[in-house]
């Protein structure tokens, strides 16, 4: 009998969704306890206890969502299923930073503080681990090199656009957009992505799966449940994961206030929290010498953050009235520019290495010195 239809089967794979309760339960007390969390009297002790309890709540739904998302990859093949991957992290994303946005209006910065904390976990942070990871297992691993300087080709400029520029246009200045500027990024971010994702599902997918298929020996077990299994529990956990990113915005803003803490730690929070189940994705990819994957997970990911993340800011601005600063500082913009000038280097031949993956976790080091040193 199929594991899926027989009762132990059925009680296993409840079982494996205990993140789900535990999630709403988290989800409920946090509600009925909000106006106690949003009083000016609440102890640090128990905005300390929030923020742990929202954090790891969020943490857990996320990760299953991401679990679901990829047994919809396995099911669908590349580069579809990592696309869902992919997909739906920049979903949890672009929901929890626009929920924070509203909540902390105080903080001009926080979009863009959090847009390159993705960057930075991604590209060095994340890429870092998974090459050093694959590097000392395997010690070469290659990649589709079409794929990768596609992600590049487009994830440059567009970060360019959106966090260097504002600071050396005249217009609003002070790292700021205009109203055209706005329009005109969010119109061509948009273009550009859609273009992209035809580019990657239509007309050239070979760039986006490895050809080298011999190396990739390992995949994870397919799963005994049909895919609308997967896509409902997917949207439940996303759900918990957006109203629980509403609930941690509230301890999020107070501690990093109270405890006298760098505004940037708000944005490196948030990148952390929804970015968790994509690098544990793709350095478990690199660990079973799946590194077209890794690479599909997390240049997809900082390139669909770009993108999109970036509209959903400005529309924000435009429809609030409100000026959002985009514009990095010149420490900030130099780590830009160098990550993308070693990721430009390391994803340049076809194949990696452990060295690669200590130079960008070096970085990823750089990058966290500079949030508390900068």
């Amino acid at each position: 009998m199929n594991q899926s239809s027989s009762p132990t089967g059925g009680r296993k794979s409840f079982g494996a969704e205990w993140p789900l309760p535990v999630s709403a339960s988290i989800l409920v007390v946090g509600w009925l306890l909000k106006p106690a969390l949003t009083a000016d009297t609440a102890s640090n002790p128990a905005i300390a206890i929030a923020f742990v309890a929202f954090f790891v709540g969020a943490l857990l739904a996320a990760i299953h969502a991401t679990r679901h998302a990829e047994s919809l990859a396995v099911r669908f093949g590349e580069p579809y299923g990592t696309l869902m991957l992919t997909l739906s992290a920049i979903s949890l994303e672009i929901a929890t930073v626009v929920t924070v946005m509203l909540h902390n209006a105080d903080n001009p910065t926080f979009g863009r503080d959090t847009m390159f904390s993705v960057v930075m976990v991604v590209l060095n942070g994340i890429i870092g681990v998974a090459l050093l990871a694959g590097g000392l297992r395997h010690h070469e691993q290659s990649y589709n090199l079409r794929g990768a300087n596609a992600f590049l080709g487009l994830l440059v400029p567009l970060a360019t656009l959106a966090l260097i520029w504002p600071n050396v246009t005249v217009t609003t200045g002070g790292g700021t957009f205009s109203s055209v500027q706005k329009i005109f990024l969010i119109v061509m971010s948009l273009l550009l992505y859609a273009a992209f994702l035809v580019i990657q599902t239509r007309t050239h997918t070979s760039f986006f799966v490895a050809e080298d298929k011999t190396a990739e020996r390992v995949d994870p077990p397919r799963s005994p449940h049909a895919w609308s299994w997967h896509v409902a529990l997917l949207l439940v956990y996303l759900v918990l994961v957006v109203l629980l990113a509403k609930l941690f915005a509230l301890p999020l803003e107070t501690g990093v206030i109270r405890l006298g803490l760098p505004l940037k730690v708000a944005g490196l929070a948030v990148a952390v929290l929804v970015l968790a189940p994509e690098g544990i994705a793709a350095i478990r990819a690199a660990r079973f010498n799946q590194m077209q994957r890794a690479m599909n997970v997390g240049l997809g990911t900082a390139l669909s953050t770009i993108a999109l993340t970036v509209p959903a800011v400005l529309i924000i601005d435009l429809a609030g009235g409100r000026t959002a600063v985009l514009g990095l500082g010149a420490a900030d913009t130099m780590l830009l520019v160098l990550t993308f000038a070693v990721s430009m280097l390391t994803f340049s031949s076809g194949r990696t290495h452990a060295m690669q993956g200590l130079v960008h976790l070096l970085l990823f080091l750089s990058y966290i010195v500079l949030i508390f040193s900068p």
